[in-house]
């Protein structure tokens, strides 16, 4: 079945659960193990190990879907679609055991370099602790960024100090009841915890090496791929706030109107702002995926310029996104702070996705460094 369709054949139940997940906070089981079996979490994934292997426009496309159902459901499917990509990366004997020969199984993680990994006998001895542990109540295997240490220091390579993404089975990983938040409540982003674990040779991928599978979708950046997911979820509730609107705005009736809220000029102009920010980000979004495509597929690689547009396109959508469902949240009047409206969970929701460190503020500065020809310094 197309991703898309198979994303879309849960958006009623993931609607009508949506409240229970949020009071949770975390995703159902039930519901993630019929999603990994829809393949939802396996987008990235090569298909020699079992996977999709879609095109970077049909996996934002998937998200989107499941995040107009529900924010923090399709941020769970987006982090696992992501950390899926590293099966690209690792040895084969790992893609083979915790892919091909789990085929539903979900993996999770946190790239941020926040463990210490100490080379020893037969592979590494790892100690960290990683806050925005996402989906990690739902994950068979868990990631977390680490330094590999030398004589007490980060060894480097040219972009400096050289980062490891190192697996873990999830009953070695402590999670920490920490996820208690404004937006995005169900994700169950809680920090998660390794002490001394010992981690067989090769269980791990270096961030910004080049994929061990050489096809042109693993030629895309890594980070990159993770700043689209993260964007695709906050389009996807700008998408859902649209709708939301357009339903309440025909029903309201303001105190003291003889007019309804949708036959107001200030209302239908809001409502057309926010329908062109988001299909606009949309369509730059795509455009800078195709470009990039394109330039993969016929160069073998993608150079800094494109790398710089996928990210740009990113930071565009999420922040997009979030003027959107302010302009829909300020417009629908006192009927947007009650919980039975779902613009207030879209508004808590896309704000919380605006603080991701892949589509913050900061990135705008990396991009217009690359654009007036300085070293960024960064991997993108």
């Amino acid at each position: 079945m197309n991703p898309i369709v198979a994303a879309s054949s849960f958006v009623e139940e993931i609607r009508e659960r949506a409240s229970q997940i949020e009071t949770a906070r975390r995703m159902p089981e039930d519901l993630a193990e019929r999603m990994a079996k829809a393949g939802l979490f396996r987008l990235l994934v090569p298909e020699q190990y079992g996977g999709l292997q879609v095109h970077p426009r049909t996996f934002f496309e998937t998200v989107e879907v499941t995040s107009r159902a529900d924010g923090a459901v399709g941020w769970c499917q987006m982090i696992g679609a992501t950390t899926g990509i590293m099966s690209a990366s690792l040895p084969d004997t790992f893609s083979q055991i915790m892919y091909a020969e789990n085929p539903n199984g979900i993996t999770t993680g946190v790239t941020a370099p926040l463990g210490r990994a100490e080379s020893v006998e037969g592979g590494l001895k790892v100690t960290g602790r990683w806050p925005f542990g996402s989906g990690c109540q739902i994950s068979d295997w868990i990631c977390g960024g680490c330094f590999l240490m030398e004589n007490g220091e980060p060894r480097k390579n040219r972009f400096g100090p050289e980062l490891l993404l190192v697996f873990f089975p999830s009953e070695e990983v402590r999670i920490h009841d920490t996820w208690y938040t404004s937006g995005l409540c169900g994700t169950g982003s809680h920090d998660i915890e390794v002490v001394d674990v010992f981690v067989p040779e090769g269980r791990w991928a270096v961030l910004g090496k080049r994929a061990r599978i050489d096809a042109p979708l693993y030629r895309f950046p890594t980070l990159g791929l993770l700043a689209l997911g993260v964007s695709a979820v906050a389009l996807g509730i700008a998408q859902h706030a649209i709708e939301t609107f357009v339903t309440l705005a025909t029903a309201k009736m303001p105190t003291g109107s003889r007019r309804s809220l949708a036959q107001r000029g200030g209302v239908q102009k809001d409502l057309a702002r926010a329908q062109a920010k988001v299909k606009s980000a949309r369509a730059y979004t795509f455009a800078a995926m195709d470009e990039a495509w394109d330039e993969a597929e016929s160069t073998g690689k993608l150079g800094t310029d494109a790398k710089a547009n996928l990210r740009l396109a990113a930071s565009n959508n999420a922040w997009s996104a979030a003027e959107t469902v302010d302009l829909l949240y300020h417009a629908a009047g006192g009927s947007s702070i009650y919980t039975t409206n779902e613009l207030q969970r879209c508004f808590r929701d896309v704000h919380v996705a605006t603080q991701h460190i892949m589509v913050a503020q900061p990135t705008y500065e990396v991009v217009g460094k690359i654009m007036l020809g300085i070293d960024p310094k960064t991997l993108l």
